[in-house]
């Protein structure tokens, strides 16, 4: 499946849900959501009652969007969450957590998930020391990402590094703001997750 390139906006309303796909504007009264909140297309206002399989389906699509993963992917995920030890969702949350992009929007470095995306892309970090421009990649306990020295220079990094150095990292980061550096010293906790998932639902819709 292509990766979605049309208007961000859209994808949250049509979850009926803030996915803070555009970072700050998303919490500005600019955000579309807020002002119009009904589902697009013709058809949107007259939104339906929705049954099982349609929670459960919007539940998926929700995280897949927030986190900005393909379905062939996400699927792959709860594959690997199901095969390990513990609940399948919080596992499934876990893995999603440690995506290379996703620990750099955590760490501060990016405004929104889809520019931390770009900007690994982009070859301005680093994994281990070593060049990484895969924004899919897994972290384990102990990996360090780190911000390229001659990136910091960039007027654009040097303001997320003075907004990070105020901001309250996820426990499971150690972050030096200073730095522009962040190490992963445990796994992500279901209640280090801050949006209301209901992961349960999509272990259901993948179980059937």
């Amino acid at each position: 499946m292509a990766r979605y390139t049309g208007a961000s906006c859209k994808l949250c309303r049509r979850e009926g849900k803030k996915l803070f796909l555009k970072g700050d504007r998303c919490l500005s009264d600019k955000c579309a959501l807020s002002r119009r909140s009904t589902v697009p297309g013709q058809h949107g206002a007259g939104r339906k009652s929705v049954k099982e399989y349609g929670l459960q389906l919007r539940e998926k699509q929700t995280a897949r969007r927030y986190y900005g993963v393909q379905e062939k992917q996400f699927k792959g995920y709860y594959v690997q969450a199901d095969k390990k030890e513990g609940v399948a969702g919080e596992n499934l949350l876990s893995i999603l957590e440690r995506r290379f992009d996703n620990v750099v929007y955590r760490m501060g470095m990016a405004s929104s998930r889809k520019e931390a995306r770009q900007l690994v892309r982009h070859a301005h970090f680093t994994l281990n020391g070593k060049k990484a421009d895969i924004p899919s990649i897994i972290l384990k306990v102990g990996d360090v990402v780190a911000l390229k020295e001659k990136s910091r220079g960039s007027e654009k990094f040097k303001a997320l590094m003075e907004d990070a150095a105020t901001a309250t990292a996820p426990k499971w980061l150690e972050v030096n703001a200073e730095a522009a550096t962040a190490k992963v010293i445990a796994l992500p906790q279901r209640d280090d997750i801050d949006f209301p998932f209901e992961e349960q639902l999509i272990i259901e819709l993948y179980s059937k």
